[in-house]
């Protein structure tokens, strides 16, 4: 019986994602991720029910792969429902500035932002224009211009290794001592750094950032 349930479930999984597309199986989004999530979970119950029948699970796992495709359908002819469904693109940095409200909103850290930046090969925020979150939860990243054109690789001029790893020194007004110090750098060096920027209190800070040359990249709050 169970090898009979295994197959049936296999076939109609096999149906059904076809039915739905590359969309679906893509997971653009948390509602496509919740379906399959969804689908998966009906169809392992076709195969672990032992009630004697599986006539209910198969109508529930074709009702609900009908819903989602009716349901795209409608995404596809309006534009209210496609954002009701899908949600849309949240600039998180704009013109190089950190837009603190669509952290926020997004419920992302800097601390995230930055790890999902070093993802994309990009240690330090100052090197991006723009950064976009999609509604699948990924980042679509718009490096700045000045990092785009020839390397010295490139036009053949000797290169030197980077003086430091970019790394977060002042989050939300606060300072971590623990990369200060990883570096070898001290409070004094970052409070003349704040001055030469006339920022002479720490909590006016939104975010700080020592740069690969030693500079210091600051957002204000």
């Amino acid at each position: 019986m169970i090898f009979f349930k295994t197959v049936l479930a296999f076939l109609l999984l096999l149906i059904l994602a076809r039915l739905l597309g590359k969309k679906q199986m893509s997971q653009m989004t948390f509602f496509h991720y919740v379906t399959g999530i969804t689908i998966g979970s009906i169809a392992a119950d076709i195969v672990i029910t032992d009630n004697g029948s599986i006539i209910d699970e198969v109508i529930g796992l074709v009702l609900w792969c009908t819903l989602t495709a009716l349901l795209s359908y409608g995404t596809l002819k309006s534009a209210k429902l496609r954002l009701l469904v899908d949600g849309q693109p949240t600039i998180l940095i704009r013109n190089g500035v950190l837009q603190k409200k669509s952290l926020k909103s997004a419920r992302l850290s800097i601390e995230e932002l930055s790890m999902m930046l070093r993802e994309r090969n990009i240690f330090s925020i100052q090197e991006v224009d723009y950064v976009i979150l999609e509604p699948n939860g990924r980042l679509s990243v718009l490096r700045k211009q000045s990092n785009l054109n020839l390397t010295r690789a490139d036009m053949d001029i000797p290169t030197s290794n980077p003086k430091y790893l970019p790394l977060q020194i002042i989050v939300d007004g606060k300072i971590i001592y623990k990369n200060l110090k990883s570096i070898g750098l001290s409070i004094e060096w970052l409070e003349k750094e704040l001055e030469a920027q006339k920022i002479n209190n720490i909590s006016k800070v939104f975010y700080a950032e020592i740069q690969s040359d030693g500079s210091l990249y600051i957002a204000p709050c």
